[in-house]
């Protein structure tokens, strides 16, 4: 791909930067594989070490919300709806596409809104739609609950595992020298919220796009301002390198809509544990929608297997190649762990590109 004049610049400097090492952690999923599928870790120099984060919504999902939903699936007799990649995320004992080669009935869909519209076509089912996802879909969410609770639907729910990507970038501060900010998520929260983690807490990144010629100019902004920190030039810093499409202030109208419904609350990320506020959940006044006070649900703490370490590869300390079962007993037709589920899975886009490239 020709690349723009100050594109091709911005490859120079990463070419050609040998300084002390500049680690990089990919918050972004999609960054991850299109950093792989655009061939632009050929062309980084030893100096520079791009690490895999908690970017991957399905990843980070904690196994014991596969188990909730299993249990609704199969013991409640609720019909669920969800995106492709949760169905093949293991649980404790079962995926829920294992559930569905039991009975359940489980279906993929591309929009909660999807599933409402089931709801409304058949009132004498349980309806509930699995609720993942960052800054991003929450709002889609958020929609069909509006829509559910104006067209008095009775048999709608959700059961919402959504999150914030705010408290973990705290959660992870010290674990990369900058983040690469993901462009999606960026588009609802602004810029603001970077502006604000680099001020009170030192943490540093860049919001990219997804083409070459934006993800190169990201990184050559990483090397110059990571320059400019070591040198005692300036504390931390907050780039946008994606000025088309996301803005300072964000998507206040989508923000004001989900805090109407939704409220930050603690929730578990996987390999991250517990993090406080880092979570959405509805608020007291809609838990009639919410499926997990609807049927009762017990607490539930899953256990991934031990062989996997998803969680430390959505920590950036190990790479997918790293572990033990990786590309032998996981693989994406066997997956034993989300992140070689996920198409926006680190362990999935190793596998995918990792054998045609060099991997340092």
């Amino acid at each position: 791909m020709a690349l723009s004049k100050g594109a091709a610049e911005a490859a120079e400097i990463v070419r050609n930067y040998d300084g002390p090492k500049i680690r990089v952690m990919e918050v972004c999923g999609t960054h991850t594989h299109e950093i792989f599928r655009l061939g632009i870790r050929q062309m980084l120099p030893e100096s520079i070490e791009l690490i895999s984060g908690p970017g991957c919504p399905v990843c980070v999902t904690p196994v014991g919300y596969i188990d909730e939903a299993v249990m609704l699936a199969l013991e409640k007799g609720v019909k669920i709806f969800t995106f492709g990649d949760l169905i093949r995320v293991p649980g404790t004992k079962k995926s829920l596409a294992d559930a569905h080669s039991e009975g359940a009935e489980v279906q993929i869909v591309y929009s909660p809104m999807d599933a409402l519209d089931y709801a409304k076509a058949h009132p004498e089912e349980e309806v509930c739609f699995l609720s993942v996802g960052f800054e991003t879909t929450t709002p889609g969410s958020v929609i069909a609950l509006r829509n559910a609770i104006s067209e008095k639907v009775e048999n709608f729910s959700l059961l919402t595992a959504n999150k914030i990507m705010e408290p973990a970038y705290l959660a992870l501060k010290g674990s990369a020298d900058a983040f690469l900010y993901p462009g999606h998520v960026s588009t609802m929260t602004g810029m603001e919220v970077y502006r604000k983690i680099a001020k009170e807490w030192q943490i540093s990144g860049v919001v990219t796009g997804f083409t070459t010629s934006e993800i190169v100019t990201a990184l050559a902004t990483v090397v110059r301002r990571v320059e400019e920190v070591r040198a005692g030039e300036r504390e931390s810093f907050a780039e946008n390198c994606y000025p088309s499409v996301v803005t300072e202030e964000g998507s206040p109208a989508a923000r004001k809509l989900v805090d109407k419904y939704m409220e930050p609350c603690d929730t578990e990320w996987r390999g991250l544990g517990i993090i406080p506020g880092s979570g959405m959940k509805l608020r007291d006044e809609f838990s009639k929608y919410d499926a997990r006070v609807r049927f009762q649900l017990p607490k539930v703490q899953g256990k991934a297997s031990p062989a996997c370490r998803c969680g430390e590869v959505l920590r950036g300390l190990i790479r997918p190649m790293d572990c033990k079962i990786y590309g032998n007993a996981c693989t994406p037709e066997h997956p034993v762990g989300a992140c070689m589920v996920s198409s926006e899975g680190a362990c999935s886009a190793y596998y995918k590109y990792g054998d045609t490239l060099k991997l340092k």
